[in-house]
């Protein structure tokens, strides 16, 4: 059985298909994780006897230099799902607002610390944009943006999301952000509030090393905020050791990767390039692909089934919120990679 909550799920598929699938459901790093990074890890095996940094002192120094912002700023957890898990521990807020369709973890994680969730939809026509309907009533504890939104590769326009931030601001409501694919953009600091941190109290911006380094299964992600009392109680929610020594010890290290970055924003940017002309050529239609995946639409409402048959994992967004039956998202592999899914579904 195949795990579908979530992309990714290569090892259910060996299982089920006895061999490995070519993966376009997990949008991370087709180049796999850095030399140094894996060397990290190895290296750390030394030292597994040994309890890690509860603190994740030299991590937190590591991400404030690569950020430009305070230490004190910075929380690490196994992922920024474990952080957005502890966040509805730490704040237990009565209500939080989510667009839809977006990551599935946000609702998740606040409906089972007893919080209400509101969902506000974005619809087709608006082109799944977030616009500033958004702001329409909005007064719930709580607000959590996917910037760039996970499944539809799109982001808020920068004025519109410091309106946003400003109007959570003015009424005391939380404001989630989620970038864990920011630096997979064209103009990542155009899109994103990590340097505006000081101006908004009420901010919490949610990291991750899964997707650019191709860590997905080391679990290392954090958040920036400038409350550091919030900070405070959201690693006061969950247990001491949960970024492991190896996951602090490859975050450092994969902080100081420049080459890699360059590199594979070079192969995203060429897959995503060739992908979307082609899906275009066979009929589909590419609704969005600002980050390294790309979502379409088709009248194939069986394309992922078919797929999975040759070999080929897609990310079939029927379980969203807000999508029904024929839509996708494919990350951006290798060339060799791209191009044999286009045969595929040729095929």
């Amino acid at each position: 059985m195949i795990y579908k909550a979530h992309g990714g799920d290569w090892h259910g598929y060996s299982v089920e298909y006895g061999r490995p699938p070519i993966d376009f459901s997990a949008n991370v790093n087709p180049l796999g994780a850095p030399e140094g990074v894996k060397r990290a890890l190895r290296e750390s095996a030394e030292r597994a006897h040994l309890y890690p940094d509860p603190l994740c002192r030299e991590l937190r120094r590591s991400i404030a230099a690569h950020l430009s912002v305070s230490a004190e700023q910075i929380e690490c957890g196994a992922g920024a799902a474990d952080l957005i898990w502890r966040l509805g521990l730490a704040v237990k807020p009565k209500s939080a607002a989510v667009t839809a369709p977006t990551f599935s973890e946000y609702a998740a994680a606040m409906s089972a610390s007893g919080c209400e969730v509101f969902r506000h939809d974005l619809p087709e026509r608006d082109g799944f944009n977030v616009t500033e309907r958004l702001l329409d009533g909005l007064n719930s504890d709580a607000l959590f943006i996917c910037n760039p939104n996970n499944p539809t590769s799109l982001t808020v326009e920068p004025s519109l999301m410091l309106k946003i931030a400003d109007y959570c601001r003015e009424r005391g409501i939380l404001l989630v952000v989620d970038e864990c694919f920011n630096a997979f953009l064209d103009e990542p600091e155009l899109h994103s509030l990590i340097r505006r941190v000081d101006e908004y109290p009420n901010l919490l911006i949610l990291r991750a090393f899964t997707k650019l380094y191709g860590m997905a299964g080391v679990r290392l992600g954090f958040c920036v905020s400038s409350d550091t009392d919030l900070l405070s109680r959201i690693a006061a929610s969950g247990q001491p050791w949960a970024v492991s020594g190896a996951a602090q010890a490859a975050g450092v290290s994969a902080l100081a990767e420049r080459e890699y970055v360059a590199a594979t924003m070079a192969v995203i940017r060429e897959g995503k390039s060739y992908l979307t002309s082609e899906l275009e050529k066979l009929g589909h239609t590419v609704l969005g692909c600002e980050a390294n995946y790309i979502f379409f639409k088709t009248k194939d409402t069986q394309l992922a089934e078919k797929l999975l048959e040759k070999g080929v994992m897609l990310r079939e967004c029927s379980g969203y919120e807000g999508l029904g039956a024929g839509y996708y998202r494919i990350a951006a592999r290798t060339m060799e990679d791209n191009r044999q899914l286009i045969e595929r579904m040729k095929n």
